[in-house]
């Protein structure tokens, strides 16, 4: 209870993702309700929203959700207007305007866009504004898809400098491997990841592997997590009073300034150096920038300005930065320890 109070206490602005599985399950109403509640405390929320394809594929009597891309960009544009219809009415009966924003990876991929988007995110929040977050599915293609909703949360929460991210979904949390739910995640190890699993519902994509990457983004940039019960009554009054509600993924302690997640979390890697022990401990303990010294092989195509991934003579990814061109290979202003 101290260490979620501890987390939890002081929330101010929150990143609330909402599954297909609660909209086709209790339905909108109540986690509308919910955040108009949240909003008369004077909070800020941000929703993120799956549902669009859902609702498209509603429209068009499909049961089981399509896998031609073209399929199912049809459905998100059928869909879309519909759950922001609705949305639209049930936060217009708390007094409440809402605003559609869709987001595809190059809006953020982009620094320039990066920045508009998180401006004009911010000053929908100072407005008293919902902000209702989807992928753009009718126009993204694979290679500019966020690939979920668990991620594309994530990334926002980062964005704004959220406080708080609570994904709700139609279970009560992570479990462990005799099905009971654990309260809190001090760190995300291999045993954590290998309890995810992907899921079986016909509407939706992602599952619980997708919610643990979205808890390794956002926890590495400063933000906890918290998977909950879309379906419990009054669940983010729950969490925010630190009751033993979810699953709580505790932050990194120290928040990375706004430069360093767009590096480490909206770019997508041009290429991989790879780096022998010594620079590899100079970079994760020493403080230091990449010196060409250190590296023993690159893969890829990539140039100055582009963002590569750093990985160790075993060949896993520790670190991102951007290339310079000379003999510091990635300066430790532009480099992010993952």
């Amino acid at each position: 209870m101290k260490l979620r109070q501890q987390t939890l206490g002081a929330v101010k602005r929150l990143v609330v993702k909402v599954g297909t599985g609660v909209l086709t399950g209790a339905g909108a109403a109540p986690v509308v309700a919910q955040i108009a509640a949240l909003r008369q405390q004077g909070k800020q929320v941000i929703l993120v929203s799956s549902g669009a394809i859902a609702a498209g594929m509603a429209a068009l009597g499909l049961k089981q959700r399509p896998k031609k891309l073209e399929q199912l960009q049809a459905c998100a544009a059928i869909g879309q207007g519909k759950l922001m219809a609705g949305y639209d009415a049930l936060f217009g009966k708390h007094n409440l305007h809402v605003a559609q924003v869709l987001l595809t990876h190059d809006d953020l991929r982009s620094r320039h866009r990066h920045l508009n988007a998180r401006n004009t995110l911010l000053q929908l929040l100072t407005d008293g504004v919902i902000p209702i977050i989807n992928e753009n599915d009718t126009v993204a293609v694979d290679e500019i898809k966020f690939g979920d909703n668990d991620r594309l949360s994530a990334l926002v929460a980062t964005l704004v400098d959220a406080d708080l991210l609570v994904i709700l979904s139609h279970i009560e949390g992570l479990w462990d491997r005799d099905k009971k739910r654990i309260p809190i995640v001090p760190a995300i190890t291999r045993d954590i990841e290998s309890l995810a699993g992907g899921t079986d519902r016909l509407t939706s994509v992602g599952g619980m592997k997708s919610k643990i990457e979205a808890a390794k983004i956002v926890t590495r940039a400063g933000t906890p997590l918290v998977i909950a019960d879309g379906e419990r009554a009054d669940v983010l009054a729950a969490i925010l009073a630190a009751e033993d509600v979810g699953t709580l993924f505790l932050p990194k302690s120290a928040r990375l300034e706004s430069r360093k997640r767009w590096i480490a979390f909206f770019q997508k890697s041009a290429g991989t150096i790879v780096v022998d022990d010594g620079a590899k401990r100079a970079l994760c303990d020493g403080g230091k920038s990449l010196l060409a010294k250190g590296v023993t092989r690159t893969e890829g195509d990539f140039a100055p300005g582009d963002v590569v991934s750093i990985c160790g003579a075993d060949g896993a990814e520790f670190a991102r930065g951007l290339v310079r061109d000379g003999d510091v290979i990635v300066h430790r202003d532009d480099l992010v320890i993952l």
